[in-house]
């Protein structure tokens, strides 16, 4: 008789479902912060100081960690 064992896997399925969905707001958040340079650099732009730079993508990536962390410490519904 051949035993098949089921392989044990450190998350679930919703948990890694969970974790891409906070990578991906995380890169969200990143492609967010791109951009606001000037092309010559004797000349300053203000575009690195706009609200889109400053404020939302920090936001977004901290939202993006918090729901990745929640998708680490989100428990199991296994019943041994």
């Amino acid at each position: 008789m051949e035993n098949k064992q089921k392989p044990d896997f450190l998350f679930e399925s919703s948990n890694y479902k969970i974790l891409l969905i906070g990578l991906g707001v995380i890169a969200l958040g990143f492609i967010l912060m791109a951009g606001g340079g000037s092309d010559d650099p004797k000349v300053f732009s203000e575009d690195i100081f706009s609200f889109r730079r400053i404020r939302l993508a920090p936001t977004v990536v901290l939202i993006g960690f918090g729901i990745t962390i929640y998708s680490i410490f989100k428990k199991s519904k296994q019943i041994d």
